[in-house]
């Protein structure tokens, strides 16, 4: 079955957006950097449209982990041409968006590693997510490849502790591989996921002890 996607990526240190059908690409901006997504990816939406017209059977996007202000831009920007053009927003992890471009495994499982800038990690592997320590990976099972923006830290990490490991060349998740994976998930074969941040740690932000002030008296 032929999809046509509008694919929207702005989790990482990276933004882009791609027309994909059918697995080829007939459009894509992309530009590398960790801030100004909000105001980059609309931009690169309409230009990826206008240059390849057409109707579309989803949006996939990028929903995490990765950069608060990111996720949240794609998602914004996803959601609200979605629900213009009347079709579904389908949601991909950065280590879906990252294995989907990976084709060379040899049978390991895959670790996505996405820095949290604390000396922290956020692993994902197995369906599952969780934040882990530098000092404190978890041992692997047995022989994984590593991907993601904290792959070769990770990597060195755990080679150092005799760790079987192999790197792989992902970092950065493209607009290639979330269309591929919105594309497993929108044909069934990737379990459901709803089209909303995936948050790892709990918001730093939290409203004062006694509430918010109560509006002004006209």
């Amino acid at each position: 079955m032929t999809f046509r996607v509008l694919a929207l990526d702005a989790a990482l240190a990276r933004c882009s957006a791609a027309v994909v059908a059918d697995g080829i690409m007939l459009a894509h901006r992309g530009q590398d950097g960790a801030r100004g997504h909000a105001a980059l990816l609309p931009v690169m939406a309409r230009e990826v449209l206008d240059d390849a017209p057409g109707p579309l059977d989803f949006v996939a996007v990028t929903v995490g982990p990765g950069s608060f202000t990111g996720i949240r831009a794609g998602l914004a920007l996803a959601h609200g041409l979605a629900l213009g053009l009347g079709i579904p927003v389908i949601a991909v992890t950065v280590g879906e968006a990252l294995a989907a471009g990976l084709t060379q495994l040899q049978g390991r499982p895959l670790w996505a590693v996405v820095d949290s800038r604390r000396g922290r990690v956020f692993l994902e592997t197995g369906g599952t997510v969780a934040a882990h320590d530098l000092t404190a990976l978890p041992a692997p099972a047995g022989p994984i490849a590593i991907a993601g923006d904290a792959a070769i830290t990770v990597t060195a990490r755990l080679a150092a502790r005799d760790f079987d490991v192999m790197l792989t060349d992902a970092f950065l998740p493209t607009a290639a591989g979330v269309a591929a994976a919105a594309a497993e998930r929108f044909a069934g074969r990737l379990p459901l996921r709803d089209a909303q941040p995936l948050y790892v740690d709990p918001p730093e932000a939290k409203l004062p002890a006694g509430g918010l002030r109560p509006p002004p008296i006209a």
